[in-house]
């Protein structure tokens, strides 16, 4: 495997994600698959899902074509990130509940522990379920990032991209690969859920995206010592990160549930300020990009993994601050619990 085959990945995945999306439209249309317009919804018609499927075919075909199952860990984190995508898929079409869900996901994560991918945090048995559970959390933040047009998608092509990089440097083509394909997905989706979206990914394609990218960040930190681990984990699913941050200490703060929908994401504060879904988008995708250039930057060794630790934990912790300055719309008590999609 070379350089050229993971571009090649990239091309595959675009086309191919860009070929499936409108015709899987037309089937979540024909079969009822649709996020109806209401009073707490910002969209004023109806909107189909099954977008996530074309990013899991974008992904998953691309990397069984050129890499195979021949590299063991990469092969269980795709099989554990299509069970958690197609659990997706089931609860897009029969809601289900916040516990079977999170039952899934903790099998799924288990799964890839039990493969030898754990963040080494303190070298002992802690580091298994420190890992599952980070992975879960992560792919729910992602889940719940989908909350904005075109939103979850900038963000995948930024940051998964920059990660197919750093697994490069890393020397792990077999996940760069899969990166990269799912970057590739990204793109090929963006311009159908661009704003305004004439599809949705769903649960199927947020969980998806989620579970792939928490499930790599924690294989490219296999190696390092725990500022190198904290900064691995953190940089790239940052956006999610501190978006999920800003949501739990805003409903902790306001008295509401922390398990219940809303408009206090990062995208809606960013609207809130004027700029619009298109330009929000774009500003989270920035963040993921400069979240992901840092990470780079610690592979190549242009800075130590103790500054790189330092500067992200300092920049979340004032996006988290300056994110409560914005004011946002009070949500209506009847929203959705945490693991369904907070759409729009």
């Amino acid at each position: 495997m070379n350089h050229w085959t993971i571009l090649s990945a990239v091309v595959a995945g675009l086309l191919l994600a860009a070929a499936t999306t409108r015709p899987l439209g037309r089937l979540a249309t024909r079969w009822d698959l649709i996020d109806h317009p209401t009073p707490r919804k910002a969209h004023s018609r109806p909107v189909p899902y099954l977008g996530g499927i074309a990013i899991m075919l974008g992904t998953v075909v691309p990397t069984l074509i050129w890499a195979g199952l021949w590299d063991y860990t990469t092969a269980v984190v795709l099989c554990a990130a299509i069970a958690v995508g197609l659990l997706g898929l089931i609860d897009d079409v029969v809601p289900l509940s916040p516990l079977t869900r999170l039952g899934v996901e903790s099998v799924a994560a288990t799964g890839v522990v039990l493969a030898g991918v754990r963040a080494p945090l303190t070298d002992g048995w802690l580091d298994a379920p420190f890992t599952v559970l980070w992975i879960v959390v992560i792919t729910n933040s992602f889940n719940l990032l989908d909350n904005a047009d075109g939103s979850l998608g900038a963000i995948t092509l930024a940051g998964a991209g920059l990660l197919s990089i750093t697994a490069i440097v890393s020397g792990e083509l077999a996940v760069a690969l899969l990166l990269a394909s799912l970057c590739g997905a990204g793109l090929g989706f963006l311009p159908h859920n661009w704003a305004p979206a004439r599809i949705f990914m769903g649960d199927s394609g947020s969980l998806f995206i989620g579970f792939v990218l928490a499930s790599s960040a924690v294989v490219l930190t296999a190696e390092g010592d725990a500022a190198g681990v904290v900064a691995g984990l953190l940089l790239p699913t940052f956006v999610a990160t501190v978006d999920t941050c800003v949501v739990m200490l805003s409903r902790a703060r306001a008295g509401r549930p922390l398990l219940q929908g809303g408009t206090d994401h990062l995208s809606h504060r960013l609207n809130s300020l004027g700029l619009g879904k298109r330009l929000s988008a774009l500003t989270l995708a920035a963040t993921a990009c400069a979240a992901g250039a840092l990470q780079l930057a610690m592979a190549l060794h242009l800075v130590t993994p103790a500054v790189t630790t330092a500067a992200a934990v300092v920049a979340a912790i004032v996006l988290v601050g300056l994110s409560h300055r914005a004011r946002t719309t009070a949500v209506p008590s009847k929203q959705p619990p945490i693991g369904i999609t907070e759409r729009r």
